[in-house]
């Protein structure tokens, strides 16, 4: 039987709790796992942060891919003093 507090059905909120936390723990531990397979990747010659952009660019889809590239591409032109698209002066 539920114990109301202020309508609140205590044991069904503790419930929710509870597997939250459960939970909780589950990513806790699933992050520190994470956190070894980076560390023996780096013991290994590898670069963690350059690894862990792979993995963020892989979960974009195609297309969010794409014009991320696109934009970092003329992102880097603005930056060098080159423009991403000829300018009219190039054309003559």
């Amino acid at each position: 039987m539920a114990t109301n507090a202020g309508g609140i059905a205590g044991d069904i909120l503790r419930s929710f709790i509870e597997r939250i936390e459960r939970l909780e723990e589950e990513k806790k531990g699933i992050a520190d796992d994470i956190k070894d397979v980076y560390a023996e990747a780096k013991s290994s010659g590898f670069d963690p942060k350059i690894m862990r952009q792979v993995v963020r660019i892989r979960k974009m889809e195609r297309h969010e891919r794409e014009e991320l590239e696109a934009l970092l591409d003329v992102y880097m032109h603005a930056l060098e003093g080159g423009s991403a698209a000829p300018s009219s002066e190039e054309d003559a």
